[in-house]
């Protein structure tokens, strides 16, 4: 079968309370029908232009014929290597996608200076590169489109033959692109980055990279027609339920790759229903786990295990002591299902899963910063190396590093959870994500661990939006070399630390306590960092 899920305890007690009134509802074929209005008269507006979704099976038939085209002529040109700009849903879904299938792309969500220059440094030559933006002025994006566009002509190479955007039609960006006359593939505007795995936004760079995408479709088209069925065998209804219906509400979802062929899927799917739930003061967080994660053997009564296993066999009710979801099937159906199973998510919530009301405030915020480029305000006090800030709970509190983290650690309340976000280069130094083991071991909490800004298309609404349980932990870094944007009056440098900055000063003003700890020789503080942790 395509998908497979089974439930039990807790679980399973919320399918069988909760999906009988989905069925009667005409929830599964409300969405499948694109109606607005089941997530109520105040999602209606927005729900209506966002359920395009739900048909990008046929919808993006069309386009694999010019994907697979276009990907031999960048072949017969000399191009071997795809590098993707883009954030959230829009490099999200092609990491997974690729990684899948064992299929190399380069993937670019961040601003950090080191990263950025050490894509622009792999094969250039042999490179053409994706720009992924639904309207094309996400910040990120625009300023990796620069700089690739100056390299290409510093070297020689006309951008118009080596730059392929995906965006929305009529955007900004689809008027510029066309205008200078790079190749344009317009996806469907009906339709939200995080809900967009099946659609050019998806499937444009997953295939130029080298996929089946033809395949990834079909997997799909397998699951649609049991998707659309109110039944309550549903799969759609049964994983929202199971998630989001659960008596008292666990409303900390940790997802564990348990011996999956499909490699990343925890990752994109954190960014959706993070996304999508996290609003109003209420919502579900994703705690992307291992099968050895200190979470799992911890009694954690708030926290719902999903398990992503290769067969999780024929019943739908399972008669264990795990208190379990499991699921299992292909990459195509699963993405599928996980969209329909978070908005139904939604309706069970009472909240509207296609807006990002909290997302903007970061934003802005950074914008701010940007514009008026304030002196960075001094650090409390430096422990060897690492500048130490913070809100004035945990740093009026604080004597040194490791009196620092433990405070942060005293701010989480019962039903929190503490939140790790890495403004840092995670190819010269993918080792910080060990940190948050470290930290989940002593805090005997969920902790989530996202790197930055990537995460601000992410987790960064539930942060801001969901229920003020969260405690920050910001880690930051000076570059050891800058990088300009072309035609911008700020470098890459300047730019993600207005991006941690601005992120951390509208979580003060929420209330949230943040731990903002700069690195100011990686490699030297990174020993520090960890002795003080453990």
């Amino acid at each position: 079968m395509s998908f497979r899920i089974s439930v039990s305890g807790a679980a399973a007690d919320a399918v069988r309370r909760t999906v009988p009134g989905l069925v009667s509802d005409l929830v599964a074929s409300g969405i499948t029908a694109q109606d607005p209005e089941l997530w109520g008269p105040a999602a209606e507006e927005e729900a209506a232009k966002r359920l395009g979704w739900t048909e990008a099976v046929a919808v993006s038939r069309p386009l694999v014929p010019e994907i697979e085209a276009l990907r031999e002529q960048l072949e017969a040109d000399g191009v071997t290597h795809i590098v993707l700009a883009g954030m959230g849903g829009s490099s999200l879904a092609p990491e997974v996608i690729t990684r899948t299938a064992r299929v190399e792309l380069t993937v670019l969500d961040s601003t950090e200076p080191g990263q950025v220059r050490a894509a622009l440094a792999d094969r250039l030559a042999e490179s053409a590169l994706v720009v992924s933006s639904k309207s094309g002025s996400t910040v990120e994006t625009d300023s990796q489109r620069r700089v690739y566009e100056q390299a290409f002509r510093n070297a020689g190479i006309d951008p118009t033959t080596r730059i392929v955007v995906v965006t929305d039609p009529g955007s900004p960006l689809d008027e510029s692109a066309r205008a200078a006359g790079y190749r344009v593939f317009n996806a469907d505007p009906n339709v939200g980055g995080r809900y967009s795995a099946l659609t050019a936004f998806g499937l444009v760079p997953s295939g130029l990279a080298g996929v089946d995408i033809a395949e990834v479709l079909d997997e799909a088209e397998t699951i649609e027609l049991s998707l659309a069925i109110d039944s309550p065998e549903n799969p759609g209804l049964v994983l929202g339920a199971a998630i989001a219906a659960t008596e008292p509400l666990r409303d900390k979802l940790a997802i564990v790759a348990d011996g999956t062929h499909i490699v990343g899927f925890a990752d994109w799917a954190e960014q959706l229903i993070a996304e999508s739930t996290g609003k109003e003061g209420t919502g579900i967080l994703p705690v992307v786990l291992d099968v050895n994660s200190p979470e799992l053997t911890a009694d954690l009564p708030d926290v719902q295990v999903v398990r992503l296993v290769d067969d999780a066999g024929d019943e739908i009710f399972r008669d264990d002591t795990h208190g379990e979801i499991r699921v299992s099937g292909t990459l195509g159906a699963q993405l599928l299902v996980w969209e329909y199973a978070t908005a139904v998510a939604g309706r069970l919530l009472g909240i509207n899963p296609f807006d990002q009301p909290d997302v903007e405030s970061a934003k802005i915020a950074a914008r701010g910063l940007l514009d008026a480029r304030p002196e960075p305000a001094p650090a409390a006090f430096v422990a060897d190396g690492i500048e130490v800030r913070g809100t004035p709970e945990v740093i009026g509190a604080s004597s040194d590093l490791a009196s620092a983290i433990e405070v942060l650690l005293e701010e989480l309340p019962a039903n929190g959870y503490l939140s790790v976000q890495a403004y840092v280069d995670r190819v010269a130094h993918p080792e910080v994500a060990r940190i948050r083991d470290l930290l989940a071991a002593r805090a005997g909490r969920p902790v989530t661990f996202g790197w930055g800004p990537r995460f601000l298309h992410s987790t960064g609404q539930f942060h801001k939006g969901g229920p003020a349980v969260g405690v920050f932990l910001q880690i930051t870094e000076h570059p050891a070399e800058d990088l300009e944007i072309p035609e911008r009056p700020f470098t890459f440098g300047e730019l993600i630390a207005a991006q941690a900055s601005g992120d951390a000063s509208v979580l003060a003003d929420h209330g949230r306590p943040v731990l903002t700890l700069t690195l100011t020789d990686p490699a030297a503080n990174l020993a520090t960092l960890f002795d003080a942790v453990g």
